[in-house]
C-alpha cells in the first residue's frame, strides 16, 4: 500500500516495514531504540509544530502536543525523515535531534491502547534511528499497569529503551491533581530504577521535591515548555 494513501496507522499491521531490522524487547515485542555512541545534550527542545520558529544548533524536536498535531508523523514518518537525517550526517555540530513521539498514555484508556502507544513511540524512534537520525527516547507512563508488574511481568512503559542511556520526559500538565502527582512520582521512581538513565531531559517544570532524590544518580537537564516561554515573551 502506498503510504500516502494510508488512512490509519493500523493499516498493514501497524506498518511492519518500519521495524525491519529491529530487535524487540520483552514478551510484548517492543522495538528497541539503541543507546547512542555519543551523548548530545540538546541546546533547546521545541514542539514539533513550532520547530521552524526557533533557530540554533543541536535543537531537539519533541512531540509535547496533542497527538493530532503530529499525526502525519505517525502515519507517514518517511515524509519527515530527511529533515532529521541530513543534519546529523552532514553537519553533526548543528544537528536537529529527534525525540520519539510522545503518544498519549491516558490512565483511563484501556491497557491495550496504552501498550499500542508505547509501541508506536518506539517504532517511529527506531525507524528514524535506523535511517541515520539522532534519536532520544521519550518515556511516558500511564496508569500503574504500565510502570509496575502488578498485572504484566514487565514494566511496559520502559520497554524498548536500553539502560544507562539518555532519555526525555515531559512534566507539563502532570501535576494538576493529587492523583496526577502520585502517578508521576511513582512512574518516575520506576523509570529511574528500571532504566538507570545517565541523562534525563525534562521538558517542563522540574520540582525539586519530586526530582531531588534522583539528582545524584543522573544528570538532569530542564527545558521550559512552550507555553511558559510564550507567556514569558521568549517567542
Amino acid at each position: 500500500m502506498n503510504a500516502r494513501k494510508r488512512k490509519a496507522i493500523i493499516d498493514d499491521g501497524m506498518n511492519p516495514e518500519l521495524v525491519c531490522g529491529a530487535d524487540f524487547d520483552g514478551y510484548l515485542g517492543i522495538p528497541i531504540i539503541r543507546r547512542p555512541d555519543k551523548y548530545i545534550i540538546p541546546s533547546d527542545i521545541v514542539p514539533f509544530t513550532k520547530r521552524n520558529r526557533v533557530e540554533g544548533n543541536n535543537i531537539a524536536v519533541g512531540f509535547y502536543e496533542m497527538d493530532n498535531e503530529f499525526s502525519d508523523v505517525l502515519i507517514s514518518p518517511e515524509d519527515y525523515l530527511e529533515e532529521f537525517r541530513q543534519t546529523i550526517l552532514i553537519t553533526p555540530e548543528k544537528a536537529r535531534l529527534f525525540i520519539s513521539p510522545d503518544c498519549s498514555l491516558y490512565r483511563n484508556a484501556p491497557l491495550a491502547v496504552q501498550i499500542s502507544n508505547v509501541y508506536r513511540n518506539r517504532t517511529i524512534g527506531f525507524y528514524f534511528q535506523n535511517n541515520g537520525a539522532y534519536v532520544i527516547p521519550q518515556i511516558r507512563w500511564g496508569n500503574e499497569l504500565t510502570y509496575t508488574t502488578q498485572l504484566l511481568p514487565e514494566r511496559v512503559a520502559f520497554l524498548g529503551v536500553e539502560k544507562h542511556s539518555i532519555v526525555a520526559i515531559g512534566t507539563y500538565g502532570c501535576f494538576k491533581t493529587r492523583d496526577d502527582k502520585y502517578h508521576f512520582e511513582a512512574g518516575l521512581a520506576a523509570m529511574m530504577e528500571t532504566l538507570e538513565p545517565e541523562i534525563v531531559l525534562v521538558y517542563g517544570s522540574m520540582n525539586k521535591k519530586v526530582f531531588g532524590p534522583y539528582l545524584s544518580s543522573a544528570q538532569f537537564v530542564a527545558y521550559p515548555d512552550w507555553i511558559t516561554r510564550v507567556k514569558g515573551g521568549d517567542r
